[in-house]
């Protein structure tokens, strides 16, 4: 059975409070009762102790054979006074109680007896009849029945009570208070998690839209914003594809054309650059593609597909080599990966001319570390390379700088698959990138 619960934000946590408040305000008042009931105790065992104490200053003052005569104008209405002592069925009290410390206060010289006897005929046995048993200046005994009154009240509040009643009270508005903000940031966290998928994935699952109406309104609108941007996304990527796939037609038919030109210099001009459109068309094909990667993801051998790439490097006189090994399998697409990597070396040897490249494992992912020997890069575009067509010195022509997508795709590709790309200057000289795959451990967590 599931109990009626407001829908919105704003009336759980104004229900939260007010029912924290009320039982807040209950445990305050009952601490007062009991507090109060506790100093009134105490004021009517001191009025009383303060009676008795008169009372047997008044019986030292008189003969012994004068006291009969003043027991019952002394004793009033609340005490009954006899010249006896306590009746052997009487119990003293413990040696903390409340009446037996006023009476030891009131006469303190004097022997102090506080007892109580129990009731049988007077309609309240729970009730004992209190007693006082008071020895005068002579040794004569003195024992004063007092109110039954004085035991129905209940026992005071051990020492420390109070203190620790404050500190139950701050601990329940600690945790409503820790309940309230829990109830109102939980949403708001999965929503942040989700808008943090979407940028290392757009096509990621998209949140669930329940909670309250607030939040569900929030995972509602993002939702749809994730939508437009995979609409968007996937429109900008056929369109560059279109664009890049229709620029083959033309390019072939200049380079047809570009045959009957009679003057070798100008037909190896036009060759030249009919060569860089058709390469500047493959690679926007090959962005286009990365953009929208839909193969399936699967166990590789990590080993093996980076030694097979230095060997085909080496077979294409590149100077590369391999370091490290990874203990386990990577789960990844293997298409993407490849191609991320290879261009990743690609990169290394035209800027760097060597390339040194290091696998290793750690429990959260693989590393990849492809380094070249070249002069590196400035700070500030350590992270500009990473945008479509950028290059990183305007100098460069397209023979050494290719188009300025090659770094783009790989992280693209490697993105794509939760994984990510980074380079940074070598204090020795060079420039590395950093390839992190996840580890399945982590996928594992990631799924429970």
């Amino acid at each position: 059975m599931r109990y009626p619960w407001p829908r919105t934000l704003f009336a759980r946590l104004m229900l939260i409070w007010l029912v924290g408040i009320a039982l807040v305000l209950a445990v305050s008042l009952a601490l007062f009762v009991s507090e109060r009931d506790r100093h009134g105790r105490d004021v009517l065992f001191e009025g009383v102790a303060r009676e008795i104490a008169a009372i047997v200053d008044v019986l030292d003052s008189l003969a012994p054979e004068q006291r009969e005569d003043w027991i019952g104008t002394l004793g009033r209405r609340r005490l009954r006074l006899t010249l006896d002592v306590p009746p052997p069925d009487a119990q003293p009290l413990p040696a903390g109680s409340p009446l037996r410390k006023a009476l030891h206060q009131a006469l303190p010289e004097r022997e102090v007896t506080v007892l109580e006897r129990p009731r049988a005929n007077d309609g309240h046995p729970h009730r004992p009849q209190p007693l006082a048993s008071v020895r005068l200046a002579d040794g004569a005994p003195l024992t004063v029945r007092l109110p039954g009154a004085l035991f129905g009240t209940p026992p005071p509040l051990p020492p420390g009570s109070l203190v620790a009643a404050l500190l139950a009270l701050i601990a329940g508005v600690t945790l409503l208070s820790w309940l309230a903000v829990r109830i109102a940031t939980r949403p708001l966290s999965r929503l942040a998690a989700a808008a943090d998928a979407l940028g290392a994935d757009p096509n990621s699952p998209p949140i669930d839209t329940g909670g309250p109406v607030e939040v569900a309104r929030a995972a509602h609108a993002f939702n749809q914003m994730q939508q437009r941007l995979q609409q968007h996304v996937g429109e900008r990527t056929r369109i560059l594809a279109a664009i890049s796939h229709d620029l083959q037609t033309p390019i072939t038919r200049l380079r047809l054309r570009a045959e009957l030109v009679e003057d070798e210099a100008v037909r190896a001009k036009i060759q030249s650059d009919l060569d860089a459109m058709q390469a500047l068309a493959k690679e926007g094909l090959d962005y286009a593609r990365s953009l929208d990667v839909t193969a399936a993801a699967k166990a590789i051998d990590l080993n093996a597909l980076v030694a097979a790439l230095c060997e085909d490097a080496g077979d294409m006189g590149w100077q590369v080599t391999l370091a490290g090994r990874a203990g386990m399998p990577c789960h990844a697409r293997l298409d993407a990966l490849r191609r991320a990597l290879w261009n990743l070396i690609e990169n290394g040897v035209k800027f760097g001319s060597r390339v040194d490249v290091t696998v290793a494992e750690t429990p959260e992912h693989f590393e990849i570390r492809v380094r070249d020997h070249g002069p590196g890069l400035p700070a500030a575009e350590l992270e500009k390379v990473f945008e479509p067509f950028y290059r990183a010195e305007a100098s460069r022509s397209r023979n050494t700088g290719g188009t300025g997508l090659g770094l783009a795709i790989a992280r693209n590709l490697l993105r794509a698959q939760g994984g990510d790309v980074s380079l940074a200057n070598r204090r020795d000289g060079g420039l590395e990138a950093l390839v992190t795959l996840p580890h399945p451990s982590t996928r594992s967590s990631a799924a429970r």
